[in-house]
């Protein structure tokens, strides 16, 4: 064995986790997923809907609100972690006071 066959890493062995961390499992949830999503959207076609507003009654309306609405709920929340993100030594760290005393259960 030379140097460059021992400089490749062998692949991690399977985890005992639950069948749904394996990577088969996971890309058949998202075969069915796609599959029950596109007869959602087809069964538009075969169920009178009776919408309220103009734009309800266009093909596949609720399937793009729906995905919408998500992508912008991510957005916003990735938005909110950026204000509200504190460093990592937020709660371990000692306050600087301005006279420069050390203050302990104050």
């Amino acid at each position: 064995m030379n140097s460059d066959e021992r400089s490749v890493a062998a692949p991690p062995p399977p985890a005992a986790g639950s069948w749904l961390s394996r990577p088969g499992t996971i890309r058949v949830l998202w075969v069915v997923f796609v599959v029950v999503l596109a007869v959602t959207v087809a069964a538009e076609l075969l169920v009178h809907l009776h919408p309220r507003f103009r734009l309800e009654g266009w093909f596949a309306f609720h399937a793009a609100w729906g995905f919408l609405s998500c992508v912008v709920m991510v957005l916003f929340a990735n938005l909110l972690g950026v204000v509200l993100r504190r460093p990592d030594d937020y709660y371990t760290r000692r306050p600087e006071w301005p006279d420069g005393e050390d203050r302990h259960g104050d």
